[in-house]
Parts: structure tokens; C-alpha cells; sequence
């Protein structure tokens, strides 16, 4: 678009986006999306002939919403778009853009909470054995894979940890996480011991003259990528007679769930979790009362 034919709304977003990136530093994925639906709000604007931020209202904001449910698109959806309207309306303020938000008072859709997917104990054993550990990928696979549950980590985090950031005399991995927020994650004997076994005798090989500051390498020399990971994931769990649908994301939701069925404290779940807020972290406690639910159903006599 000619710098000419912007209006000041193509303006407000293109700031608004930038402080996401340099500002807030988020990832470059999370921002394209940020992007995508500023495009649908700025297009619904541009036809309300809206050219100028300080004259969006908030029934601009509910008409944009209701257009988009008469389109069919889900309350989840909706509820993301109300984040990123509010957040661009948040900045305005911020940076005196505008002398009010229009968003302020706009609700986003009631959401029913979603029980993530987790394994259980005994099929998170099951998984984390049936890892080949026979090659020098095998001890890598094994070792990733103990990593994830024992810390928690993103798989973003995992494929891209340095090898400075893991410390196994201390028993701690050091994760750069969301919006550049540091976390110290402690690990358990298993993960430990796997990880040290990984890197005094199969990494240096894979390696081999290569020189990365990546912990899980390719023989390439690369960092893992996420899909390369994910595929060992789903082939392992094959391997291991697991036939629910698993991705990496669910060790993630497993290590959670098994310290909040076990009492850990939220707060602490939270930190380890690297959730900027409590209430994405809780819920977990819904997992824990939806599984203690099933357990009074099959055993309680009037259950």
C-alpha cells in the first residue's frame, strides 16, 4: 500500500504491531496472527467508512463481533480478536493516542473451559521407555522426551534450548519463554541422568566437528525443529501402545496436571509453567476434580 493511501487506523495497527515485536517481544508467529485479525477489524472499519482511529466506537466493535458471528466463526475465535482489539486500544491509550477506549466496555464470549489432554502416569512410563535408546538419536529422543515432562517446557523451548542454559550439577534448566520472560525450571534424577548420558555419549556424534550452541542437534548440526519432534513424539507413543491422540504439547499438559493432583501449589505451577497469568494455569485444578469426579463415579457405591 502507497504511504499516500494509509489512513491514521493503518497507522495506529502498524505502531500498535511493531510495540508487540519490540516492545513485548513477541514471537514472530504470534504476531503475523495479531496482524491477520487487525486486517479483518480495519476492512469492517473501511466499510463503516471509519478512516480515523479516534472515531471507532464501541458499537463499531460489536458490530464487527456480531458480523462475525452471523459468519459462523466460534466463540474462541471471537474471544481472540476481542484480545487483540482491546490490546491495539490498551497501547493507544498508553501512548496517548486517544483520550478513551472504546473497547473498555465490550465483553469477550463466554468460553466453556477445555480439559487438556494429558497422559497418566503409568502411559507417561510407558512412553518415556519405549524410547530407542539403542543409537545416538535414541539416547537424543529419550533425553528430549524425559526433558519435556520433567520441566514442562513449550516445545519451542525444548527444540531451541542452548547448552548453556542447562545446569545438571544444580538440577535446573533456564528457559527463555513468552514475551522474552526468563524462568528457572528445577529437573528430577530421571531427566538428569538421561540428558548426561545424552550429551557425554551421543551428542559429541552427531555432532561431530560441528560447533552449536544448541542442546538437541540434528546431524546436520542443526537445532531440532518442532515437526521433526513432534513425528518422533507420535512414533514413540506408537512404539509404546499408547493409542491416544498425543502430540509434544501433551507432556506439557501431563508434567501440569501431575503436580496439581499431587497438591503443588498454583503459583508454583504457574512460574514453572511460564504463564504471565494464574488463570490460564488453573485449568489444571479442573483436570484434577474432572478425573476425581471419575474416579467417585466408577468406585463410590452411589457414585
Amino acid at each position: 500500500m502507497a504511504q499516500s493511501r494509509l489512513t491514521e487506523i493503518d497507522l495506529a495497527v502498524a505502531g500498535y504491531l511493531d510495540h508487540l515485536i519490540v516492545d513485548r517481544g513477541l514471537a514472530r508467529l504470534s504476531v503475523e496472527a495479531y496482524a491477520s485479525d487487525m486486517k479483518g477489524f480495519m476492512r469492517f472499519l473501511l466499510g463503516c467508512g471509519v478512516r480515523k482511529i479516534t472515531d471507532v466506537s464501541r458499537e463499531h466493535i460489536l458490530g464487527f463481533l456480531a458480523a462475525l458471528d452471523r459468519r459462523g466463526l466460534s466463540a474462541r475465535s471471537r474471544a481472540r480478536k476481542v484480545s487483540c482489539i482491546k490490546g491495539l486500544f490498551r497501547y493507544l491509550l498508553e501512548t496517548d493516542q486517544l483520550k478513551a477506549n472504546p473497547s473498555e466496555q465490550v465483553e469477550a464470549p463466554a468460553l466453556p473451559k477445555r480439559i487438556p489432554h494429558y497422559l497418566e502416569l503409568e502411559e507417561v512410563e510407558r512412553l518415556l521407555s519405549a524410547a530407542n535408546t539403542g543409537t545416538p538419536e535414541g539416547k537424543r529422543n529419550h533425553a528430549m522426551l524425559e526433558l519435556l515432562y520433567a520441566t514442562g517446557l513449550r516445545v519451542s523451548e525444548l527444540v531451541t534450548l542452548e547448552f548453556s542454559r542447562i545446569d545438571l550439577e544444580v538440577g535446573c534448566v533456564t528457559v527463555m519463554g513468552k514475551g522474552s520472560r526468563e524462568r528457572v525450571v528445577p529437573l528430577g534424577l530421571p531427566a538428569s541422568r538421561a540428558v548426561m548420558t545424552y550429551i557425554d555419549e551421543s551428542r559429541p556424534r552427531i555432532a561431530g566437528a560441528r560447533r552449536t550452541e544448541f542442546l538437541f542437534i540434528t546431524r546436520r548440526g542443526l537445532a531440532m525443529t518442532r515437526q521433526a519432534f513432534w513425528k518422533i513424539v507420535k512414533k514413540t507413543a506408537l512404539r509404546a501402545g499408547i493409542a491416544k491422540e498425543i502430540s509434544p504439547h501433551t507432556l506439557r499438559h501431563s508434567f501440569a496436571t501431575h503436580l496439581v493432583q499431587n497438591d503443588a501449589d498454583l503459583r508454583v505451577v504457574q512460574l514453572m509453567l511460564g504463564h504471565s497469568d494464574i488463570s490460564t494455569t488453573e485449568i489444571y485444578t479442573h483436570v484434577a476434580q474432572h478425573r476425581l469426579k471419575k474416579i467417585h463415579a466408577a468406585y463410590h457405591p452411589r457414585g
